[in-house]
């Protein structure tokens, strides 16, 4: 009778271990699906008019768009106010690291733009650590803001934005 308890006992404890270290690892992070989220993939090769140029797609919260590096790739991202956007990269299939990275905000009609350029080994650096490569900027104004982005690096890449107001910080 002492017997089998113990053994109930112990694959209890077994399922309850294994479910926790299942929990750890989602916790973790790190993988495209953790990254993405709930959000749906934009296509974003559509033409939206921005700063007397075309972008392929409106990111927001909901949203992610997928592409290639080495190259380059614009979005809008629509603010209702002042607010911080946060730009970020996972990253997958690197075969280079490449000379630089860079990411360009540029304020509702261009009239100023932030320019964030960090070195490939950094990327990568941050890719390793964190899971993703992220850059933001605070943008004062109210309507449609122009992103781009470009990289000589070799590797497929997944993008989002996250928007924080301002008046939340």
């Amino acid at each position: 009778m002492m017997m089998s308890v113990v053994t109930a006992l112990g694959r209890k404890a077994q399922v309850a271990a294994g479910l926790m270290l299942a929990m750890l690892a989602a916790g973790c992070g790190g993988s495209r699906e953790d990254f993405i989220g709930p959000r749906v993939r934009d296509t974003c090769d559509a033409s939206w008019p921005v700063c007397s140029q075309v972008a392929g797609c409106i990111l927001g919260t909901e949203s992610y768009a997928e592409g290639r590096f080495p190259g380059r790739g614009r979005f809008i991202v629509q603010l209702p106010e002042a607010s911080t956007v946060r730009v970020s990269f996972y990253l997958e299939e690197v075969a280079a690291a490449g000379e630089e990275t860079v990411v360009l905000f540029h304020e509702e009609g261009c009239r100023t733009r932030t320019r964030e350029a960090v070195d490939g080994r950094s990327v990568l650096d941050a890719m390793e650590k964190n899971g993703e490569f992220i850059r933001e900027a605070d943008l004062t104004g109210v309507g449609d803001h122009l992103i781009e982005f470009e990289s000589d690096m070799q590797a497929r890449y997944v993008v989002k934005v996250e928007v924080t107001p301002l008046r939340n910080r």
